[in-house]
């Protein structure tokens, strides 16, 4: 997302539609150690490396900022992440997140005020399990 989508959202206004919970899927970096940085056991923000997705606490955002970025389907979210980034930041796992709270609705996906991992579907077998575990969710199928 550019300046403009964020000027965008800056100046949208409420329209009062309310809905439930959006289910929406991402990707998440995993930090593994290395020469110059160490791991850790927690998933982070592909983009915001510094952004850290807790497993007992929501994710949240200014929408009019940044927010939490969602896809509305797991092949477009396999392809903005994968198609932007270098394996050499560390692997990448694919799942899907609850979103709630303020939601800016884009043409491919979603930037929310809050969000929740509540599936870990896609990417390397043994992380997979580790951050299952972690997160306590399962795949979905």
């Amino acid at each position: 997302m550019g300046a403009d989508d964020n000027e965008l959202a800056r100046r949208l206004r409420h329209e009062g539609v309310r809905v439930g919970e959006i289910i929406a899927c991402r990707a998440w970096r995993v930090i593994t150690p290395g020469w110059v940085r160490s791991g850790d056991d927690r998933l982070h923000s592909v983009y915001m490396r510094d952004y850290v997705w807790h497993p007992d606490e929501p994710a949240s955002g200014d929408v009019r900022t940044h927010g939490i970025y969602s896809f509305r389907d797991a092949i477009r979210a396999k392809y903005e992440y994968t198609s932007t980034t270098s394996i050499d930041d560390g692997p990448l796992l694919f799942g899907q997140i609850k979103i709630w709270g303020e939601v800016v609705e884009h043409e491919v996906g979603y930037r929310s005020q809050f969000g929740r991992i509540v599936s870990l579907d896609y990417g390397d077998r043994g992380l997979l399990e580790k951050f299952r575990k972690i997160y306590r969710v399962n795949q979905v199928s």
